[in-house]
């Protein structure tokens, strides 16, 4: 008999969703982990080299303090995910393991109930004694309910048949990924164990340079300080050709050229919300590279009570590595102070992106840029032997976060 009651589709769709979505919460917070493991696991590797490997440059202590500091940040971080997949892959294992043992309880009573049933079914096979079930009826209501119990005495015989091969199948499922939970979850001890021993080797490391600055830690403290007011000075001026482009596109306008935002043509304010509309899916500035220090306050890994303030982020990179253009635009400004650190000023609207340690440039003030495109080399610091883009972003003359702007940055 094949059943086609709505109603018993139904009940079988909900039984079969709440069997499934019991695991659903678990198993995407697992994804969510081993992708971010895994992004951690590539850092790890692009760390090792863009700063570590086959460097002909000769680093300054202070640049390998820095390097090392931000590698084991990360490596600390790759540990902490996986012992989150680890933890969570232990609880995954145990509600498995109990739902396991539910279902097999269930399923042995769903069976001697279906056993029930078909025994009782097969005493009351016979056709007339159905017959006679009805015919037996004091009235036409009365019948009329006795074959509903008939027909639905059926579905719930079917009912029980369909749930039992259900729960079978779920329970076999359960059991292939209880199996392949804990290979993963050794697959993930394992890895941690050569994480740490790389991380206790990265300290050990990090301890015996550190003594060694201690010994002159004035030296670098002033080092460090002299750092970042040339940064502050360079952000200074960053502002002020912000200011001034705002006032200047104010007053060709016929506004006030106090207005801290920019007056907009048509087309610019286009521009602007192409740019807004591609919030966090912005290109890298620069094809390879990591995020050695991050937007905002950021504590010196040399001298602890000495905060390395950042209007952008700063990015490592290959020698000579290429500078592309996060988005179309007009070139704003090109900024060719006395150390030679070039920097070049992309407006898009009402926005402004900024490229700094350029070693050249292949645009000129006035110039359309089209994303991606190629405006400049990233400079290699002789003095530190680093290879470092700044970049930084601005709406009118209030600096962002280019990590909510670029992807995955």
């Amino acid at each position: 008999m094949k059943l086609t009651s709505p109603r018993f589709t139904l009940i079988l769709f909900l039984l079969t969703f709440m069997l499934h979505f019991s695991g659903f919460s678990q198993s995407k917070k697992q994804q969510e982990l081993e992708e971010r493991r895994r992004e951690l696991t590539r850092e790890i590797q692009q760390i090792g080299a863009l700063l570590f490997e086959g460097k002909k440059e000769q680093k300054s202590v202070l640049s390998v303090v820095e390097d090392l500091d931000f590698k084991i940040n990360v490596r600390k971080n790759l540990i902490r995910i996986t012992n989150q997949q680890a933890n969570l892959l232990t609880r995954e294992i145990n509600s498995n393991q109990t739902k396991i043992s539910k279902l097999r309880i269930r399923l042995k009573a769903l069976k001697a109930d279906y056993a029930e049933m078909i025994v009782k079914s097969y005493k009351s096979r016979s056709n007339q004694s159905k017959l006679m079930f009805l015919l037996s009826s004091s009235n036409f209501q009365q019948a009329y309910k006795r074959l509903q119990y008939i027909k639905q005495y059926a579905d719930y015989q079917m009912l029980q048949a369909e749930l039992i091969k259900t729960e079978t199948a779920k329970m076999q499922e359960l059991n292939i990924a209880l199996v392949n939970q804990k290979k993963d979850k050794q697959k993930l001890i394992e890895e941690n164990k050569i994480a740490k021993v790389a991380l206790d080797k990265e300290l050990a490391q990090q301890k015996a340079l550190i003594k060694d600055i201690k010994n002159n830690l004035s030296t670098f403290t002033a080092q460090l300080k002299t750092k970042q007011r040339e940064s502050n000075r360079i952000d200074k001026e960053i502002r002020k050709i912000i200011q001034d482009a705002i006032a200047a596109s104010n007053k060709k306008a016929g506004k006030s050229s106090k207005s801290t935002v920019f007056s907009l043509t048509p087309e610019q304010k286009i521009l602007a919300a192409n740019f807004t509309s591609n919030k966090g899916k912005l290109p890298w500035p620069v094809e390879k590279g990591v995020v050695k220090l991050r937007f905002g306050n950021n504590p010196s890994p040399i001298d602890r009570s000495l905060t390395i303030k950042s209007n952008g982020v700063r990015i490592a990179t290959n020698k000579g590595e290429e500078v592309r253009a996060v988005f179309e635009g007009v070139v704003q400004s090109i900024m060719t102070p006395k150390n030679g650190n070039n920097t070049v000023m992309v407006r898009h609207g009402n926005y402004i992106t900024v490229y700094k340690n350029l070693s050249k440039f292949y645009v000129q003030k006035g110039d359309k840029v089209t994303t991606k495109q190629v405006i400049g080399e990233v400079i290699t610091n002789k003095a530190s032997g680093e290879t470092v883009l700044s970049f930084g972003i601005y709406k009118d003359s209030t600096i962002q976060n280019p990590s909510h702007w670029i992807y995955r940055l």
